[in-house]
């Protein structure tokens, strides 16, 4: 399942590939907490990254953990303008995944790990799409949440 927010205008945007995690543990979502909003685990991709590679990557520079990559849920792209690169054009892709360990302390210390109920996070994401993807991850691993 793929889905595009925002109107593309004829202008060049800034295209930003990238790859996320949705861990659940107890029927909680891990999320990151930052002075901009609240965001799902993971970021764009670096050079020649595979979305394991980045996602691990992302994870470790968040919030210190190692992390393991499970199934594609869906991806998702926007077209917003942003106020430092001008049109932007993210584009997201959405994975299962678990925290497996906290093996350092965070590089990006305004990242704060949140474990949150989706009943608590939803609607409440920074970017749209982050918000489609946790309603598209629900409506998909709904059993999770309903034990």
């Amino acid at each position: 399942m793929h889905k595009i927010f925002g109107n593309k205008l004829d202008v060049k945007y800034y295209t930003r590939p990238g790859a996320y995690i949705i861990p659940e543990k107890n029927g909680k979502i891990a999320i990151v907490k930052t002075p901009k909003g609240f965001f799902l685990l993971g970021g764009g991709y670096e050079k020649n990254e595979t979305d394991e590679e980045c996602i691990k990557r992302e994870c470790f520079e968040e919030i210190g953990y190692s992390v393991s990559v499970g199934e594609y849920i869906c991806s998702a792209e926007t077209y917003v303008y942003h106020p430092k690169v001008k049109y932007f054009h993210p584009m997201q892709k959405y994975y299962t995944g678990k925290l497996i360990t906290k093996d350092t302390q965070p590089i990006e210390k305004d990242h704060i790990l949140t474990w949150v109920t989706y009943d608590e996070i939803k609607g409440k994401m920074f970017s749209e799409m982050q918000n489609w993807a946790l309603d598209t991850y629900f409506e998909k691993y709904s059993n999770v949440f309903n034990k």
